[in-house]
């Protein structure tokens, strides 16, 4: 079993800062994920005091893209070393938006998988998400992504 608080998701995201819009990941196996992001005033996708809806498309598809990428690292790969991917939403299916939250909030978002194909570099994946304030629903989305291993 992986021990989660020891992971840098930055070693298993392409993202980087200023486009990182996981902070850490609460749980993760081969069918859901779940992860937690906290506002800051400086992110690229806060307007007039409140975090987009692109910023929360972008929070989903970072935290979908968690569950299908986890498999192409081995599980004691606390490093990210195993592989160098990428990923990219291939379709947005549904989006509902329901409230954009505010600067200094933490959303947690949390995804399932409902649909995959692989083949020997890529996988092919459908997903949902929904994505939380506390207890109020801020958007729930389905999306498909193409996750690749550039090695």
């Amino acid at each position: 079993m992986i021990d989660l608080d020891k992971i840098d998701v930055s070693n298993f995201l392409p993202h980087r800062p200023p486009f990182l819009m996981i902070d850490k990941v609460l749980v993760l196996n081969d069918e859901q994920v779940s992860t937690s992001f906290k506002i800051k005033e400086d992110n690229l996708f806060v307007e007039n005091n409140y975090f987009s809806e692109m910023g929360l498309v972008e929070n989903a598809a970072q935290t979908c893209s968690s569950i299908v990428g986890k498999s192409f690292f081995n599980d004691d790969d606390i490093e990210g070393e195993g592989a160098n991917l990428i990923g990219f939403i291939s379709a947005i299916k549904k989006v509902t938006l329901f409230s954009c939250p505010k600067v200094g909030s933490t959303i947690i978002s949390s995804a399932k998988l409902t649909s995959r194909y692989d083949t020997d570099s890529y996988s092919i994946c459908s997903l949902e998400c929904n994505i939380y304030e506390e207890s109020v629903q801020l958007l729930s989305c389905e999306m498909n992504l193409v996750i690749k291993d550039l090695k």
